[in-house]
């Protein structure tokens, strides 16, 4: 009660008198936020002044955490394994694989983890693969935090930044963009299920597909790990390092952005898709190479007109193994490296693609044997021009 009674005086707390209760849950991350503050050196008097002089407050902690981390009462991690029969080591292997913090088996148990913990070490246990289930489990973790990352990222930088940009106190500010992230969180959790559930769909729709016509054709199921022939492409624009160097790095996030909404566009145009972004380049696929050229023609025509500057594109086509969302095999790599030496407004691609490239999509010019980096022997590359230049 003495240290209740400290933050009561240093303002981080304010009782009401309009509750039945002088306090609310909120009120315990206040004090743990006020507690962290005083663990890095911060003093209550410091608290004080800057809340009096209306630097500081509080309040809008409700806003964001209206409700404490609940913790089962006298449980810990290791309590909470000996009890379910679960060995602390993997709990601990859950939680690293899904990115989470590492427990330690004398850490208090948040009600959350108890209530989510047994689900996940019982997938472990279903006769699952454990390599699998650690791919899948990384990839989850690590998009969901990323996810989880931007979206913070995103509110801060475009609520309360601008609030602030435009003379707005920054503690109004935090105040006013709180209240509004109370008011969305519910929009956005929703938003997340919906579209997470409508590229579920599409996905497998298009498994159930492939199997359908696996049996008509009278053709053995696919093993999902061997290697299938797909179009890799690379895109890079050329000179950003020196344009981020002369109009800083914000500039070049934001090019960043408008060359993956272009590439996201314009492969959709060509039943192709993005892979990963690469900041200053893009790798994407397609199932055949003829879309792929011509999509690649199309890019290093409109990156300019984007305001981007100008860039080139390496294709190549081969077996590759697709796993937990990303393309892999020396396909991939021989793609890379054509795209580093085609020149800005060039598209490049391999012997493999000029001969899958149905007549008329293009105009392709040999260049003659050419040796690129980790490739062990020289590869017949050609400039693909469009047929209308």
């Amino acid at each position: 009660m003495e240290r209740v009674r400290e933050l009561l005086n240093a303002g981080v707390l304010v009782p009401s008198a309009d509750r039945e209760s002088p306090f609310e849950p909120a009120d315990i991350n206040r004090i743990r936020l006020a507690e962290a503050l005083v663990a890095s050196g911060i003093t209550t008097s410091d608290l004080r002044l800057a809340v009096d002089e209306g630097r500081l407050s509080f309040g809008f902690i409700g806003d964001l955490f209206p409700e404490p981390v609940d913790y089962m009462p006298d449980t810990s991690f290791g309590e909470f394994a000996a009890a379910h029969g679960i060995s602390m080591e993997l709990i601990q292997q859950v939680h690293e694989r899904l990115g989470l913090p590492h427990p330690e088996s004398d850490a208090p148990i948040r009600t959350d983890e108890a209530e989510y913990m047994p689900l996940a070490v019982l997938s472990l246990g279903a006769g699952l693969s454990d390599a699998g289930l650690t791919r899948f489990s990384r990839v989850m973790g690590e998009n969901l935090r990323r996810l989880a990352e931007a979206q913070v990222h995103f509110f801060t930088s475009e609520v309360t930044d601008r609030m602030m940009e435009a003379g707005v106190a920054p503690l109004q500010a935090w105040e006013r963009s709180a209240a509004m992230g109370n008011q969305m969180r519910s929009l956005f959790r929703e938003l997340l299920l919906w579209v997470y559930e409508r590229h579920q769909e599409t996905y497998i729709l298009d498994q159930v597909i492939e199997h359908l016509e696996d049996v008509l054709r009278g053709r053995r199921p696919r093993e999902r790990t061997r290697a299938r022939d797909q179009t890799i492409a690379f895109l890079d624009l050329s000179g950003f390092t020196t344009l981020t160097e002369e109009r800083g790095d914000e500039a070049a996030a934001e090019l960043a952005a408008t060359l993956a909404d272009l590439v996201q566009t314009a492969s959709r145009a060509y039943a192709g898709a993005p892979v990963k972004l690469l900041g200053d380049g893009v790798m994407f696929h397609f199932p055949e190479p003829g879309p792929a050229v011509q999509c690649s023609l199309e890019l290093v025509r409109r990156a300019p007109e984007e305001g981007l500057p100008p860039a080139h594109v390496g294709v190549n086509v081969g077996p590759v193994v697709f796993r937990d969302g990303d393309f892999f095999g020396r396909t991939v790599n021989v793609a890379a490296r054509v795209a580093d030496r085609a020149g800005p407004h060039q598209v490049l691609v391999t012997e493999e693609v000029v001969r899958g490239t149905p007549e008329g999509v293009a105009r392709f010019r040999a260049i003659g044997p050419v040796e690129l980096k980790g490739v062990s022997t020289p590869l017949s590359l050609h400039l693909a021009e469009s047929q209308f230049s």
